[in-house]
C-alpha cells in the first residue's frame, strides 16, 4: 500500500532526506535520524511526531 506524502515542504523534505540516510547509515536509529530531520528542517515538535510515525507506518 503506498502513503500519500505529508503536506508541506519541510516534511516531504524531510521524508525524503531520511529515506536517503537510512540507505547510507542503515545503523543509525529511526528516533536520531528522525530528531536530526527536525533540526536541519526546522521542523515543530508535532511534526516530528508526525514524521516518525509517517516512516514507521511506511516501514511496513
Amino acid at each position: 500500500m503506498t502513503y500519500p506524502m505529508p503536506e508541506g515542504e519541510n516534511l516531504r523534505a524531510a521524508v525524503r532526506w531520511i529515506s536517503e540516510e537510512r540507505t547510507v547509515r542503515p545503523e543509525t536509529s529511526l528516533v536520531v535520524l528522525v530528531d536530526a530531520a527536525c533540526i536541519r528542517f526546522d521542523l515543530s515538535p508535532g511534526d516530528g511526531e508526525f514524521l516518525l510515525r509517517f516512516v514507521r507506518e511506511n516501514d511496513r
